[in-house]
């Protein structure tokens, strides 16, 4: 044990001088293998981290949860513009019947989606992302409130000029969003008070963008806004323990029975399932994640080749000295575990300075972006297991070649 302890000490001690000897040609190593580690690593984290942040966007929309719309989210080259526009809206009067009907529903909602300028005072946003909800929204897709309350059912009823107002919204208007509740801004000529604080949700690519947003009654917003022109859906979620599938085959049948589509007559709706569109995300990544690992394979391979081929010139410079261990009893497996041990340690060197630029990335995306990048552990333990095995294919040859040396022959080539 202790004798392999010293062989070990020895062929590190061995392998630091040659690589502070030879800068250069330690850093020519490097750069291959860093940059190799750099590809791998880093576009596994940034579509890892864009998987994740995009899969708990897609969690707001809804679990269990199918959009019931004229327009099918997928798209795709056989399902035409033209013939999902020619499609009828949504119906608040259709949401009342679903539930009717249904009996894996939990609940059903409608929505109203527009923009519009809202104002207060002589502050203006303009666009701001308006929704016309009804009572079962808040079942559907929870809210959390930095401040005061949700619609109250009375209101909801009679149709109340009040809102839910989103937290960067509150701030533009009033300057701190504490501010706002109880506070009145207007929308197309009308006084709308607000009851409600959305809580702080932070910067998204799809879904809800309630930050930035007005939720209003149905039965109110439809006063300023036309549903048709308000790109209408309604939204299903199914009870605890029902399937999408099941969901959704129940309310294929329930909106045919509605819309009177006789059995040789094609859907004049879509349903949207939130859990394949996840899916489908997830299906993107993966295909994302194997061309930016085979980039990054190809720049190992690179440095790989670098690596042995710096080797093999070591191995040459140092022939002599390889014959003197030999000839006073150093074993071919010494000899073997020093050249391996070389060649793992410049991989190793280079696979950290790789992830210190992927932790360079995450500080850009993170930062100016603001784009959050999750840097994981199995990502790191993979980074050393990569350059393990880097390490080795690329020193096993060279390292073959010394150990196999005859002493005589090594002593004679100085």
């Amino acid at each position: 044990m202790r004798k392999s302890l010293n062989i070990l000490r020895n062929s590190l001690r061995l392998t630091f001088q040659e690589l502070k000897v030879n800068k250069l040609r330690t850093a020519l190593s490097l750069i291959g293998v860093a940059f190799g580690i750099f590809c791998i690593i880093g576009v596994l984290t940034t579509v890892g981290s864009f998987e994740r942040n995009l899969q708990n966007e897609i969690k707001t929309l809804g679990s269990n949860t199918i959009y019931i719309d004229k327009w099918e989210y997928g798209g795709g080259p056989d399902k035409p513009f033209w013939k999902f526009r020619a499609r009828p809206s949504m119906k608040y009067e259709e949401a009342a019947l679903i539930k009717e009907r249904s009996q894996l529903l939990l609940d059903v909602g409608f929505l109203m989606r527009s923009s519009t300028n809202i104002s207060y005072k002589d502050d203006v946003i303009q666009n701001a992302s308006t929704y016309g909800i009804v009572e079962s929204q808040m079942i559907i897709q929870p809210l959390s409130f930095d401040a005061g309350r949700y619609i109250s059912q009375p209101e909801f009823n009679s149709g109340s000029p009040v809102a839910l107002i989103g937290y960067d919204n509150a701030e533009k208007l009033y300057g701190d969003a504490s501010r706002a509740l109880g506070k009145t801004f207007e929308v197309k000529g009308k006084k709308v008070t607000i009851v409600g604080i959305i809580k702080k949700e932070g910067k998204n690519f799809i879904g809800w963008d309630y930050d930035n947003c007005i939720m209003l009654p149905y039965k109110f917003c439809k006063q300023i806004i036309q549903d048709d022109y308000a790109n209408p859906v309604l939204i299903a979620k199914g009870k605890e323990g029902v399937t999408t599938a099941a969901l959704s085959d129940e309310l294929e049948g329930i909106m045919r029975q509605i819309r009177r589509l006789g059995p040789t007559q094609e859907d004049n709706f879509s349903l949207n399932s939130v859990e394949a569109f996840s899916e489908a995300v997830s299906g993107l990544f993966k295909t994302v994640n194997i061309v930016g690992g085979l980039i990054g394979v190809i720049s190992l391979i690179v440095g790989m080749f670098g690596i042995a081929n710096i080797m093999f010139v070591t191995v040459k410079e140092r022939t002599a000295v390889i014959g003197l261990k030999k000839a006073v009893g150093a074993k071919s497996a010494s000899i073997l575990f020093e050249f391996l041990l070389e060649a793992t340690i410049l991989c190793f060197l280079g696979g950290i300075i790789g992830l210190f630029l992927v932790y360079i990335l995450s500080l850009v995306l993170s930062g100016p972006l603001n784009f959050p990048v999750y840097i994981s552990l199995p990502l790191i333990i993979t980074t050393f297991f990569i350059c393990l095995l880097v390490g080795i294919l690329s020193g096993i040859f060279p390292a073959s070649r010394a150990a196999k040396m005859n002493p005589v022959v090594a002593i004679r080539s100085k």
